[in-house]
């Protein structure tokens, strides 16, 4: 089974997070943590500062290490790393995405996420609490 490493930025505003849906592929049209593919050669987080400035034309900090999931999708395992992370400043702009949502606690239930990005809600849950 082919094996995809990817990164994810848990974009943090006080005490909602930013959610993305994708507008392309097979998953189009479910949500995500935004983030992608780590290169060769490139750390996980030098990897999530240049997707994000790639699919938001944003900078962030990256605040803390969160979790890995690792999930096998039908035709992949994907293995994905989260971290919490911070805008430098709050101009974004969506290069690759549908949509976008701030969603606090209660909302984030409210998207279709890809099983992967979902599993780590409770941990986001606590992590806004």
């Amino acid at each position: 089974m082919k094996q995809i490493e990817v990164v994810a930025a848990i974009i943090r505003r006080g005490d909602q997070i930013f959610a993305t849906q994708r507008g392309y592929g097979e998953f189009e049209g479910w949500w995500e943590f935004p983030g992608g593919k780590i290169e060769a050669g490139e750390t996980r987080e030098a990897a999530l500062r240049r997707e994000i400035r790639e699919e938001l034309s944003a900078e962030i900090v990256i605040d803390k290490y969160l979790t890995t999931v690792d999930w096998d999708y039908p035709l992949f395992h994907l293995t994905l790393h989260c971290f919490l992370c911070s805008l430098v400043s709050a101009s974004m702009s969506l290069n690759e995405h549908e949509a976008a949502r701030w969603l606090g606690a209660d909302q984030l239930h409210s998207v279709h996420w890809l099983p992967a990005d979902e599993g780590i809600l409770p941990l986001i849950a606590h992590e806004l609490a």
